[in-house]
Formats: structure tokens, sequence, C-alpha cells
């Protein structure tokens, strides 16, 4: 699928996706341009009443938790302080797993494991888990390039570009074994994540895998389990396809939204991370999309760290006000 069209119509429209920061803040109940209510968080480190004190004065109703590697016993202290401040940690960041290397895959299943059970002591109903990733020396396509032809059933790809994939075999073999062995592990995690009631959200964030949304969808789907879903960060796939893009693709399955803006170059290729609202995310837009599959979540700020956390907050007012 081709996408050029649609990146022109995203690129036109970029100019004014930073306009509206001198609006008041507005509830994050708001219904300007979005119907569902959606909850307000930061991304913290370990849990302290300093920092818990700070989120909730700027007007955030919870924390994604980075600290995943922590006694059930420990992560039970912070969901405490957090909740005497009125806060809830609703997700926990695993992050990057090596499921495509023999020698690493049994011991980041073991912490994947710990992240699980970290994160039903935390109260949180999901960790953010990025599988695996393929690189290197590698011969990929720009993003610009991507057009992939692919099973449904199984994710596994047969072509990258139009046109003639041999400079690509070599990614193609990489990028469908860590399909194959990313499978493997997470069917091995799907009971324990049944057990601790807590879901395992992925991320595709630049690990060079499933990097357009129908791909990245029918992965998903192909597991068929409640508890593996997807966790979009909407700045992360900018520069792969706009973020309305990714929403109708994914649609139910998101179960936890990142926000975060990307600064497209001029011509749509390549870029860098803004501020939010700074960038080229269409945020009516997406806000629209979200209203769409009924998306009624956390929003969860990552990055955007030189603005203060009450302007991250304001600007977080107004994207979910739809503006």
């Amino acid at each position: 699928m081709h996408d050029s069209l649609t990146r022109r119509e995203f690129l036109a429209g970029s100019a004014a996706a930073g306009l509206g920061l001198l609006v008041p803040a507005a509830s994050a109940r708001a219904d300007g341009g979005g119907k569902v209510p959606l909850k307000k968080a930061l991304i913290t480190g370990r849990i302290n009443d300093k920092t818990c004190a700070a989120l909730k004065e700027a007007g955030f109703a919870g924390m994604e938790c980075g600290a995943w590697s922590v006694t059930p016993a420990e992560a039970e202290s912070g969901r405490k302080i957090a909740e005497k401040h009125g806060l809830r940690i609703h997700s926990v960041m695993r992050a990057w797993t090596n499921f495509n290397q023999a020698d690493k895959v049994a011991k980041d299943v073991a912490s994947v494991e710990t992240a699980l059970k970290a994160a039903r002591a935390y109260g949180a109903d999901a960790i953010l888990l990025v599988p695996c990733r393929v690189g290197g020396k590698i011969k990929m396509p720009q993003p610009w390039e991507y057009d992939y032809a692919f099973d449904a059933k199984t994710a596994r790809i047969t072509r990258v570009v139009q046109g003639d994939n041999a400079p690509f075999a070599e990614y193609i073999r990489a990028h469908n074994t860590a399909t194959d062995t990313s499978r493997a592990a997470l069917e091995k995690l799907l009971p324990v994540a049944e057990k601790t009631g807590v879901v395992i959200a992925l991320e595709n964030v630049w690990n060079n895998l499933w990097v357009l949304p129908d791909l990245f969808a029918a992965f998903i789907r192909s597991f068929q389990s409640r508890w593996l879903q997807t966790y979009f960060d909407i700045g992360n796939h900018v520069k792969y396809a706009p973020p309305e893009r990714w929403i109708q693709a994914l649609g139910k399955t998101i179960v936890k939204i990142h926000v975060k803006d990307f600064q497209l170059n001029a011509d749509g290729h390549g870029g860098k991370f803004v501020n939010i609202r700074d960038g080229s995310v269409h945020w009516p837009r997406v806000r629209k999309e979200l209203d769409k599959i009924g998306y009624e979540g956390w929003m969860t700020i990552e990055g955007s760290g030189r603005l203060s956390m009450a302007e991250r907050s304001k600007r977080l007012d107004l994207i979910v006000s739809g503006k």
C-alpha cells in the first residue's frame, strides 16, 4: 500500500497542527472535538511523594512507571503512594527485548514475566513491550519506500517495496525470523498475562519491523488473544504513515497511547521529534479517529521534557478536547 497521497495531505495540514496553544486549557473530559473522555498521564521512574504531588498539581490523573524490575512488595508500596495522591499507575514500561536472539530470549521472557507481576502489584492493567529489533548492516528501504506484501495469518512478508526486492532479501529473512521468534516468545507469555490480569501491549518503536499499519495490525490480530494488544505511540510512526492511518488499521486493539510529536522534513522524508503540538501530527484528526474506535483510555505524554509539567498538561488538554 502506497501512502504518498495521504502524506501530501498530511503535510498540507501539518502547518496548522501547532495552532491553538494560547487557547485556555480545557478539561480532560471536554468534548469540543472528542466525545469520549480520555485520561491524562506522564511517564515517571520510581514513585515518590514529590513526583506524585507535582503530577497531581499539574492536572494529571495517572502515570506510567518505567521501573519494571521491582519486587511485588516495592510495586505495592509505589501503588499506595500514588493512590494517596489520587493517582493511578496505569501501565509499566518493559520496552525492548531480544526475542530474535537465541542466547537472550529465555532471559528476556523471564524479565517480561517479572514485569507482568510488577504491573499487577502496581495496579496497572498493561505493560509496554517492544519484542525485538532488526537492522545493523542489513540493507533496508527508506521509510517512504515501504510497500509490504504479507500473509495476514502469519504476518510473514514476501515483499518490502514495489519492484525489485533482491537488494532486501537479507532484511526480508531477518524480518520473518523476528516475527516467528517474537510469536513463539509471546505465546509463552500469554498464560502469564492472563494469570496476572495484565495485557501485553506491543509497540513497534523504530525497530524496523511491521512498519506499516496493516502489517502491524495483522501481527497483533493473528494472536486472537485479549491479552495481546497494541500500545500506539502517535509520534513514533509519523515517518512511515500518518497517525490517522495507524488508528484506522489498529482499531480496538489499541489499549494504550503515547502522546508524542514528530516534525517531518519539507519533502516528507525524515525529520525529528519535537514537543507535542509543535510537529506534523494533525491532532484534531487524531482525536476524531480515536473517537471512531471508541478509545477511552490513557493518553500518556512521552518526551516534551523541555516543557514544564504544567505546559505539557495544558497542551494535552487541548489535544484531548480536539484542538
